[in-house]
């Protein structure tokens, strides 16, 4: 499918009822922002599975002449040390959820930092269709219903979510009430209500009665931060992403490797071994330099000459393993009439997070924490008002001094990955969005490096992969764990626009 045109505006999100929203905002006068700012709020409803109010988000903004990146991601509870966790759990690795996995949720402050300076609108005037859909509900789709029910696999115990989502079924109305209430205080109250007021208040009590380190003065003291793109060249282009602790450096760092190898060979065997290679080097080094060694140094051009010498363009190699990330997020992606590009992305980490929902506002708090690490050194160890390495990256491209691409994905440790695979198709190969999204993509783990490719890939690149080396499995023709990518490029006159056929999204616009 080809991608589609834009004259003046348009919007992509992993929901097309979030995205529909988005649109309705552009429509009315409403610019990229704000348009971004509603797809978010709503994808928090019609997608709980996926983000919400109790996560983090990024983003990078193109508009009103400035190129900037924003930080939205929490930081660890004043009591959280290695000792407090171990000795809350008894173990010595972190808990994957419960109420020690929960740090501040940034979401909230994010969405009302990034109006402040870039929306014409406010949060209240945003917030209508999202408290609707709450409050009157929507029937879930097929896809919406698997991704509870799998969930609720995992929390089977957890009354308060239970209570929200335990009935869900494929065509019947998911009502949130809890949700629809703390959406109106928001709007009424602004984020004060969420890090100070009657919100913060039930998230405080509510992780107490539960053993949880988060405090009252951890949540007032929340700040989002305003931050300088790294910036890396490939080929014409430059590729912007945000700096630690996100994995950006990873993606740059797997593009300059490439960019130092000279042209791709033809779409094939040969040039998905490059990409992969290319890719488990800056995944190697993210999990072992990424939160302690100078970004800049990370991707100087000595050394990421030295990491390219150190595969063989013939044979699979075996980098130092990490450790891996899954989990789910929302990216969506705006563009307005004059020009404002919005890359923002969205997350609780594992689908509902925690697996702690708030009683009486039906907020999922993350549970971020959870990458973080026990082990005394480890370069992402917990410690008081620390933020966690993060797979969140929101992405964004400049081509002849001018902003020319809004992309990006959800799919934790597959995040970077799908950025290398998206852009050596839009670049190298000059193909549109949708074109680029709907190809087959291939998903390497960091902690023992094999490869999953979709079946949608020509049997001679999956045999070719097997015979250089690559420990292969093969997944369905379009697989969730590929991500949920979206890109909007800027054309001489208008817009191109994709949404992945992984997910149940759209782009729309006018």
């Amino acid at each position: 499918m080809s991608a589609r045109r834009f004259p003046k505006a348009c919007v992509a999100s992993p929901h097309h009822l979030a995205t529909a929203v988005g649109r309705d905002v552009l429509a009315t006068g409403g610019n990229a922002m704000d348009a971004a700012i509603a797809t978010n709020l709503a994808l928090g409803v019609v997608a709980p599975y996926l983000c919400g109010y109790g996560g983090d988000l990024f983003a990078i903004v193109a508009g009103r002449g400035a190129v900037v990146g924003y930080n939205g991601s929490g930081r660890a509870p004043a009591a959280a040390t290695p000792e407090a966790v171990g000795e809350a759990t008894g173990q010595d690795i972190m808990p994957t959820f419960g109420p020690l996995t929960v740090t501040v949720p940034g979401a909230v402050a994010g969405w009302f930092d990034l109006l402040a300076r870039f929306g014409n609108r406010t949060f209240a005037e945003l917030a209508g269709p999202s408290i609707r859909l709450a409050d009157e509900g929507f029937a879930l789709s097929e896809m919406a219903a698997a991704s509870i029910a799998r969930a609720k696999a995992r929390f089977e115990g957890k009354t308060d979510w239970l209570a929200v989502y335990g009935d869900a079924q494929p065509g019947r109305a998911l009502r949130q009430t809890g949700l629809a209430s703390a959406i109106r205080l928001l709007a009424a109250e602004g984020p004060d209500a969420f890090y100070r007021g009657p919100i913060a208040g039930a998230i405080i009590a509510f992780l107490d009665s539960h053993g949880g380190l988060l405090a009252a003065e951890d949540l007032a003291a929340h700040h989002g931060d305003w931050v300088e793109p790294l910036v890396g060249a490939y080929r014409n282009v430059e590729v912007l992403e945000l700096p630690p602790n996100t994995q950006g450096a990873t993606v740059l760092e797997a593009l300059g490797i490439l960019e130092d190898g000279g042209p791709l060979p033809p779409d094939g065997a040969e040039r998905q071994h490059l990409l992969i290679e290319a890719t488990k080097l800056a995944l190697s080094d993210r999990d072992a330099d990424a939160m302690h060694v100078d970004v800049h140094e990370l991707l100087s051009d000595g050394r990421v000459a030295e990491r390219g010498r150190r595969f063989d363009p013939g044979r699979s190699g075996a980098p130092v393993a990490g450790r891996v990330s899954s989990g789910g997020t929302a990216y969506c992606c705006a563009a307005d009439a004059d020009g404002m590009l919005v890359s923002l992305i969205q997350s609780n980490w594992m689908g509902f997070g925690s697996g702690m929902t708030v009683p009486g506002w039906g907020i999922n708090l993350h549970n971020r924490g959870a990458y973080f690490s026990l082990e005394a050194g480890h370069a992402n160890v917990i410690a008081p008002g620390k933020r966690t390495l993060h797979t969140l990256i929101p992405g964004l491209a400049v081509r002849d001094g001018r902003p020319w691409l809004a992309f990006g994905s959800m799919g934790g440790d597959g995040q970077a990955q799908t950025h290398v695979q998206l852009l050596a198709r839009l670049i190298d190969d000059g193909q549109d969005p949708q074109t680029a999204i709907d190809a087959p993509r291939w998903f390497v783990s960091p902690a023992t490096w094999s490869v999953t490719g979709e079946s949608r890939f020509d049997a001679g690149v999956l045999d070719g992969l097997r015979a250089r080396g690559h420990e292969l499995m093969v997944t369905g023709p379009f697989d969730p764990v590929m991500g949920h990518a979206h890109a909007i490029v800027v054309t001489g006159d208008g817009y191109l626009g994709g949404t992945d056929p992984r997910a149940e999204g759209a782009v729309l616009g006018f």
